[in-house]
């Protein structure tokens, strides 16, 4: 019974286009003769497309069919630039594509996030399945895996909470036996099933959860997370300048980094590798020989100040109508309600006639959760805010990240700093 050495994370831009799929086939010819578990998101911005459908299929407009055959042709032009006009991966990614058939040929019965997960999963199940017929097509030993059969969840859709005892059982069930006849075994990240075989998914972005999920059942030499970028940055390039790469990081530098806000590494990834010392190494699909970062257990690190910035934030200030204190009573319900509908706090802070919180705008659960607060509590709500957290800040950096922004709410905790802006409107003289 073999298990693998490696688990290699492949983003969606990594498989976007043929070329993409091409160049992870010659990237794995490099480590030929090693196991490795290959973990795959949707092909480019498939899930963003299936959102539409979902949201086509929901609100009655009519055209999810054609969104979803939009889906459809992208990814049969794909098939046939890998492997001409006849192959049997036509009727596999056919197979796939009728699961999503299935749910908008009915009217609505489920709930959104059920039916949600249920059409926007498929995306990872037909990229990995074209990734592994092409594997196979390029003489790879390489076999297809569900990982719904394996990775087990509760029935909280979008994001199912993985059920790890089960999930270890299912993966040393299920996986070395595929290991002892391939090298190479193609899952999807992202998704999970329940006890009665309906489809969850563990979050947006979460593909690196998935391999950090397998690694630890498995008990993987390492996990290699193949991206668009020559490693984890100190900051965003798209919005910063002289941003520089880290090669290094420690586990915990790295859990802060994602709490934060940081996009690199999905937030839930670290902990289940740390737990068993399994290396994490953040590599370039583009320059595969790069050097990449390194994520491991080493605390004797010096950072520079990193810099995160979370758009589309909202501030709830939240105070008692008969201006008495914001107590624990309130505080309990207050926190009820944001687990409730599933609303991650980036930021609080508690006064004494006042609750203040931030938390990224998820326009369809706020309007759900607003109502509830507003029928005890006086409530203000600021939309359209960045939150700006720097680790290992200075206050040169400080001075030059607020410049231009009026600061709503600011806290120091240990090396980081984190505030709330928003932009000075720009005033001109008459």
């Amino acid at each position: 019974m073999t298990n693998p050495t490696k688990v290699f994370k492949f983003g969606g831009a990594s498989v976007k286009d043929a070329d993409a799929i091409r160049n992870v086939a010659n990237i794995l010819k490099k480590y030929r003769e090693e196991k490795i578990l290959i973990v795959v998101s949707a092909m480019g911005k498939t899930t963003n497309a299936l959102e539409k459908v979902v949201a086509a299929y929901t609100k009655k407009t009519d055209d999810a069919f054609a969104l979803l055959e939009a889906v459809k042709q992208t990814h049969y032009q794909v098939a046939q630039e890998l492997f001409g006009t006849e192959h049997a991966i036509f009727s596999l990614l056919n197979d796939t594509f009728v699961e999503i058939e299935w749910v908008i040929e009915e009217d609505q019965q489920d709930s959104y996030d059920y039916v949600y997960d249920q059409i926007v999963s498929i995306g990872e199940m037909a990229s990995t399945r074209m990734l592994a017929a092409f594997l196979a097509h390029e003489n790879q030993a390489a076999v297809w895996l569900d990982a719904r059969d394996v990775i087990r969840t509760d029935d909280t859709f979008r994001e199912g909470r993985v059920d790890w005892e089960t999930t270890g059982t299912l993966c040393q069930k299920k996986l070395p036996s595929l290991f002892d006849k391939n090298d190479l075994v193609v899952t999807q990240g992202f998704i999970g099933g329940t006890q009665e075989n309906f489809t969850t998914t563990l979050g947006r972005e979460g593909s690196d959860y998935s391999a950090a999920i397998f690694a630890y059942q498995l008990n993987a030499e390492s996990v290699s997370i193949w991206k668009d970028v020559p490693g984890i940055l100190n900051a965003d390039p798209r919005l910063f300048d002289n941003v520089h790469k880290l090669d290094r990081l420690s586990y915990k530098e790295a859990i802060e980094m994602t709490y934060y806000g940081a996009k690199v590494i999905h937030p839930k990834t670290i902990k289940p590798l740390e737990s068993k010392n399994i290396p994490l190494h953040v590599k370039s699909f583009i320059d595969p020989a790069g050097a990449g970062t390194l994520i491991t257990t080493d605390d004797n690190i010096t950072y520079p100040p990193v810099v995160v910035v979370q758009p589309n934030q909202v501030l709830l200030h939240i105070s008692t109508r008969d201006f008495s204190f914001v107590t624990e009573r309130h505080l309990g319900f207050l926190f009820q309600q944001f687990d409730k509908y599933r609303i991650k706090i980036n930021m609080m802070q508690n006064m004494a006639n006042s609750f203040t919180v931030s938390v990224t705008e998820r326009t369809e659960r706020l309007a759900q959760l607003i109502p509830e607060f507003e029928k005890d509590f006086k409530l203000i709500v600021d939309r359209n805010l960045e939150l700006i957290t720097v680790r290992h800040y200075t206050e040169d950096i400080i001075a030059s990240l607020s410049r231009g922004k009026i600061i709503l709410f600011q806290e120091y905790i240990e090396e980081t700093m984190s505030m709330v802006v928003k932009e000075i409107p720009e005033m001109i003289r008459k």
